[in-house]
């Protein structure tokens, strides 16, 4: 049996709402009753991108993220995309320890995280324009379905 479902959501660029985004993502996933690993993973990753969003996309301004989610094909896809600055380079921007905001001490790892919690990740970003992180996740639970 093929299982699909799909969400979407659009919320303030708050820092608040960055564990708003968590809840979101989990209350969805775990419909699919992943492994607490599994779980956290994708927790941490949308974590990530949504503080990029927010910090980086938006800076001192306000404007909406958006986050969208499905589950298809036995993966979990997910877009959080903003309509901020968007990102110059994006390659250096996915170097580990590279952060266009030493003065907040951020660590330069959100690219790098995601990466590491996530089967696939690919960044689309044009200046001006804004930023789109699509993540992509197979569980081990949608085997089985």
């Amino acid at each position: 049996m093929k299982y699909e479902n799909e969400m979407k959501i659009e919320f303030s660029s708050k820092s608040q709402n960055e564990s708003f985004a968590r809840v979101v993502i989990a209350s969805f996933v775990a419909q699919l009753d992943p492994t607490l690993e599994e779980l956290s993973d994708i927790k941490t990753a949308v974590s990530e991108a949504v503080t990029n969003a927010i910090i980086h996309g938006y800076e001192e301004y306000d404007g909406q993220v958006y986050m969208y989610c499905k589950i298809t094909d036995n993966k979990v896809y997910i877009e959080i995309k903003d309509f901020g600055k968007g990102i110059g380079d994006i390659d250096k921007a996915r170097e580990p320890l590279f952060t266009s905001k030493p003065e907040l001490e951020r660590s330069g790892m959100g690219f790098t995280v995601m990466e590491t919690f996530m089967d696939e990740v690919e960044v689309e970003s044009k200046v001006g324009v804004g930023s789109k992180i699509i993540m992509r996740k197979k569980l081990e639970s949608l085997e089985k379905l």
